[in-house]
């Protein structure tokens, strides 16, 4: 196995294992004691990805790796295997705990078990400040005492503690810290048998909080007890859920429809003037037209589209994140995935899949079961992306909506969209027991779900993660495989055979074929030449149904509905590319994203099949009985 690759400035730097359970403010710490000097990588074998940043104090030079957030280092998982893998490893010269001050308990189980592995160990006790505001006093004298190695508290959001904490990190890699004996003793004696270790160390770890924590108003979590009340019960847990839902749908709508205009107008123009530009080197005419209505169109349209609703979407979804809500969603649709064969951390991918379906799948890598894992990675398409939101919208605001104020129309067309949005996860449920059945027998796992406290999100870190880590990573994805796509698209709709282009022989020949499923053959082979990205699957329609040899947009949904209904949509046919736009292949980055989290040919094409044959069946079953209608 290849050794993992740290990015030093220099020999002398000193690399530090940053560790700690999930919601503790690990990467807040991380954050601010790198800035942005960090760079990703996975660890050899594994599909997990470890941060790395560099650090800097009294001319000490350091390298902090993050590691995946996990409540032990039983291996259970790969984010648990890498935490212990790493800890152990050559590489790490000492480690950094970070704790949560106000469920000190349930973190010092970690502490302990890493205290196991490693004598250069330093705790940072953080969220000192939320502790203070909960009356909770913590005796950090006493804990370094009772675990005997360096303790400093810490608040990262107010940069209080990390320069002493950085202290103590260096003096622990030089080797100058060293456990309680006693304490070692005692780990030591609970010998190698999981249950009863586990157990021991729980044990361990509630009498040592018992001696050092105080808390001084035992109601101190009343407000979020009552918050949970609204937000995870039977009877308000899911309405709550879909209300949100609801909100953050409207907001993306209303939000990015001006913004996408906006792109649209600004790329014309550059467009143009890139245009004449190049007209003065004299290259011919062909050359000219593949590089701005081949690759440039489609790749303006891509960005224009997908840039603005995941600007807003993933903001919004991170902010929810760090508020602690997504926990609570997992927590309310957990019942209904054990009844589907799998567990409920499903729900943290699918809600990622919203934003875009290539995300979800990476995410899978959150559950332990190799079972449920790939069954998250193969449904995890049946949530819409953001990618396939531009078509929904569009064929629900021009059919299934009154026509009326802008505010109207938007709020029509959310409450049908969530409606649509819910058939899908519900679908999830469906395709997950029938894999949990069939392919992928077994028994649902069960798993520790931690109900974090609720925290103010901070802005700063949430911009960054949201547009930097998410929407132009997904966006740049989406970039790369469009513009070969550009090239394709424009060779079939300008290379003659006969009388017609290659692009018209092929809506002819899938003409016959997507008549059985309500649609024509213009609406097939937009989806089939959209496979690299769903968002131009749209201008690739109107480009068919307008003979040109180029990509283009009406200038409003009127026109867009006069087209049409000229080649003759009906409410069949809008329904019918609503279902299949649910129901269908994943977009080629996604395919790519299975496929290298799977390591397997056979799962990637099973993910491409299901929603595609669900897709497939039942346009063809609306078409079969509602066909006489029209």
């Amino acid at each position: 196995m290849d050794e993992f690759v740290i990015r030093k400035k220099s020999e002398t730097d000193i690399v530090i294992s940053l560790a700690g359970n999930p919601n503790v403010g690990k990467s807040s710490i991380f954050n601010e004691l790198t800035g942005l000097r960090q760079h990703t990588g996975n660890w050899p074998g594994k599909t997990v990805g470890l941060a790395q940043g560099t650090a800097q104090l009294d001319g000490h030079h350091f390298v902090l790796v993050d590691l995946p957030g996990t409540y032990s280092l039983a291996a259970h998982s790969q984010e648990e295997e890498v935490a212990r893998d790493f800890i152990q490893s050559e590489i790490s010269q000492g480690t950094l705990v970070v704790c949560d001050a106000t469920s000190l308990e349930r973190n010092l189980n970690l502490v302990l078990q890493i205290i196991q592995l490693t004598p250069r160990v330093v705790v940072a006790v953080n969220l000192m400040d939320e502790a203070k505001k909960k009356k909770i006093d913590i005796d950090l004298e006493k804990l370094e005492v009772l675990l005997g190695v360096p303790v400093v508290g810490t608040s990262a959001t107010q940069k209080a503690g990390l320069n002493e904490l950085m202290e103590k990190v260096f003096e622990a890699s030089q080797g100058k810290t060293a456990p309680n004996p006693c304490l070692l003793k005692r780990l030591k004696c609970l010998g190698q048998e999981s249950v009863a270790q586990v157990e021991g160390i729980l044990k361990i770890a509630e009498s040592i909080s018992r001696e050092t924590v105080t808390f001084h108003n035992a109601d101190y979590d009343r407000f979020e007890r009552k918050l949970d009340k609204i937000l995870t019960q039977k009877v308000t847990g899911i309405p709550v859920m879909v209300l949100l839902l609801f909100m953050i749908f409207w907001f993306t709508i209303a939000g990015a429809d001006g913004p996408s205009d906006f792109l649209a107008d600004i790329f014309g123009s550059l467009g143009d003037v890139l245009r004449n530009g190049f007209s003065l080197l004299g290259w011919p005419i062909f050359i000219e037209r593949l590089l701005f209505d081949g690759i440039y169109d489609v790749l303006s349209t891509v960005v224009a589209v997908m840039l603005p609703p995941m600007g807003i979407f993933f903001p919004i979804f991170t902010l929810l994140e760090d508020f602690g809500y997504l926990p609570r969603v997992a927590f309310n649709l957990d019942k209904f995935y054990q009844k589907a064969g799998t567990c409920g951390k499903q729900a943290l991918t699918m809600c990622m899949g919203f934003g875009c379906n290539a995300a979800g799948v990476v995410g899978a890598r959150i559950i332990d079961s190799p079972r449920e894992r790939i069954i998250a990675i193969v449904t995890n398409n049946f949530v819409p992306c953001n990618g396939r939101f531009p078509i929904l919208i569009s064929v629900i605001t021009i059919f299934f909506v009154t026509q009326g104020t802008s505010l109207m129309a938007s709020l029509g067309s959310t409450v049908f969209l969530t409606l649509i949005i819910i058939l899908g996860i519900m679908s999830t449920f469906w395709i997950s027991r029938l894999l949990s059945s069939t392919l992928l027998k077994g028994m649902p796992s069960s798993f520790a779900l931690e109900l974090p406290p609720y925290r103010r999100p901070l802005i700063k870190q949430v911009l960054i993660r949201s547009l930097l880590d998410r929407t132009l990573f997904v966006l740049g994805r989406a970039v790369a495989v469009a513009a070969p796509a550009g090239i394709v698209i424009f060779v079939l709709a300008n290379i003659m055979v006969g009388d017609l282009s290659l692009f018209a022989h092929l809506t002819g020949f899938l003409d016959p074929f997507a008549q059985l499923m309500g649609l024509d053959g213009t609406i097939l082979l937009a989806f089939i030449l959209g496979l690299p990205a769903n968002e131009i699957v749209i201008p690739i329609m109107i480009m068919g149904y307008m003979n040109l040899g180029a990509m283009m947009e009406l200038s409003s949904l009127s026109d867009m509905r006069e087209l049409l209904l000229s080649h003759g949509w009906t409410w069949l046919t809008a329904a019918n590319v609503i279902l299949f736009t649910l129901y269908h292949w994943p977009c080629s980055t996604t395919l790519i994203s299975i496929y290298k989290e799977t390591k397997s040919v056979k799962w990637t094409w099973i993910s491409f099949l299901i929603p595609t044959v669900m897709g497939v069946g039942v346009t063809m079953l609306t078409t079969f009985l509602f066909g006489r209608f029209l």
